[in-house]
């Protein structure tokens, strides 16, 4: 007797690939610690205590990144939003286009002799 189950599809939940991480929590975890280590290796110049500072923050960020998800976004996510919102203007006005006096004020008649003209139509015979 065969038995078929189904399986449920959409459920917005990422898949867990290791230790309890989805993909992209466990490359930001192996990318980060690559990072750290890097930055551990390269800087022995430094004396330790700030070899120490630079690696803490360097893993702090890294397990901020893979873990922190603060209203169920990513921390990337508000990053990008932070910094749209630092080049975005604050405040925007509208003003209307001051119009030139020779479009609909023609110098050197009387009103006597004024006749409504559709200048946009006379544009449009130029084109054809």
């Amino acid at each position: 007797m065969v038995t078929h189950h189904e399986v449920p599809t959409h459920l917005n939940v990422e898949d867990k690939v290791v230790f309890g991480l989805s993909v992209r929590q466990f490359l930001y975890v192996l990318v980060g610690s690559s990072a750290s280590y890097t930055l551990w290796d390269q800087s022995t110049t430094h004396v330790s205590p700030v070899r120490i500072l630079l690696v803490t923050l360097c893993v702090s960020a890294t397990l901020a990144f893979a873990l922190l998800r603060p209203g169920d976004r990513p921390l990337e996510e508000w990053m990008v939003a932070a910094v749209v919102y630092a080049v975005s203007a604050r405040c925007s006005t509208w003003q209307p286009e001051e119009p030139e006096a020779t479009h609909w004020y023609p110098t050197g008649i009387g009103w006597q002799q004024l006749a409504p003209s559709l200048s946009w139509a006379e544009e449009d015979r130029e084109c054809e």
